[in-house]
């Protein structure tokens, strides 16, 4: 049973490797770009870098914001970036090398379950867009504000609730229309996994970072049609599989997807398929305890060390759970298979 239970662990270990791997190679020409760098900028706003101390960058990718933030750290800090992929650590480490930056140390390391920092290590903590991919957001920020100092921030970033509305719109229209309420109701659970500002500002209550604040952008993405809007990386890779799991499973998805192919071309035949994005950006200060005295002596980290997966010493209980949405990232949608003709039974 420990040998099935690890052969799958490593199955699941090689696969989601293989698309890390293949996300690093475009995602610094196809989605930083149009993706990432607007929900960075946002991070790095009137971001103060410490004179001296030490900065934590989780869920680092392949090495934005972290690269301008190096520019601006003075001799006296040093960054220390980490992510469960060690792909995309490979590009972030190589872009730190060719800017011949100092101080930098990377970790292969995932912030779930919790980080493996001791308390009150780092001046201060940045995540950008790390959140939505931890299964409890709310506890990841509080994580992120255990290993920070009295008087360091926390910065994170996350689309928000409104974000993709319009494809949203047009998915909804689609299950309405085709009595799909079972659909309705994952795409209706689907949809409130994207916090509100009033739950963001909540989870930095519940963090004890004040004061806080959540800062709120808009931006958007444009596609000339409904393949190059799920053909594109930043869907692709990003919440496609998700969508995917919301339609179903085998002609069910199959049938959504022809459906709102159909709807994407026909309500925007002459024009640009336009999202919206609603960028958050969470913001708290951890406040000093009201006696210092009881803060006791913080241990010291060894932000050096590269620690890789070792597969043979995974147990199950160890291994984060695969989210389901993983499953459906290879199913091809037949509406965008060359040739494929439309099922006959869409028209009953």
């Amino acid at each position: 049973m420990m040998r099935r239970r690890r052969q799958r662990i490593v199955a699941t270990h090689s696969k989601r490797t293989h698309r890390f791997e293949k996300l690093a190679r475009i995602y610094d020409r196809e989605i930083l770009p149009i993706w990432s760098q607007p929900f960075g900028r946002m991070l790095l706003r009137d971001l103060a870098i410490p004179d001296k101390g030490q900065i934590l960058d989780v869920a680092c990718g392949t090495g934005y914001p972290a690269v301008e933030i190096v520019r601006r750290m003075g001799p006296g800090c040093r960054l220390i970036a980490i992510d469960g992929s060690s792909a995309l650590l490979d590009v972030a480490r190589n872009k730190i090398a060719e800017a011949g930056a100092k101080g930098v140390f990377f970790r292969t390391e995932s912030a779930v379950p919790r980080l493996s920092f001791a308390d009150e290590v780092y001046d201060l903590v940045v995540c950008n867009l790390g959140l939505p991919d931890m299964p409890d957001p709310a506890a990841a920020l509080a994580d992120f504000a255990r290993v920070t100092k009295a008087g360091g921030e926390v910065r994170a970033t996350l689309p928000l609730r409104g974000s993709f509305q319009e494809f949203y719109d047009i998915y909804r229209e689609v299950l309405v229309k085709h009595d799909k309420h079972d659909t309705l109701e994952r795409l209706d659970a689907h949809l409130a996994r994207y916090p509100t500002v009033e739950e963001c500002e909540s989870w930095l209550a519940r963090a004890g970072l004040a004061p806080a604040r959540v800062d709120v952008d808009e931006f958007s993405l444009l596609f000339k049609s409904s393949r190059e809007f799920f053909f594109a990386p930043v869907i692709e890779y990003g919440p496609l599989p998700e969508w995917k799991r919301v339609a179903g499973k085998g002609q069910e998805l199959q049938d959504v997807f022809w459906y709102i192919k159909e709807a994407i071309d026909a309500y925007f035949a002459d024009r640009a398929f336009e999202v919206t994005i609603k960028a958050g950006c969470l913001i708290g200060t951890k406040p000093f305890p009201e006696d210092e005295a009881e803060t006791g002596q913080m241990e010291p980290i060894d932000a050096g060390e590269e620690v890789e997966l070792d597969t043979d010493q995974i147990e199950l209980a160890d291994e984060p759970p695969v989210p389901a949405a993983e499953e459906y990232a290879d199913v091809p949608l037949d509406a965008f298979v060359e040739g494929r003709k439309r099922p006959d039974h869409l028209d009953d």
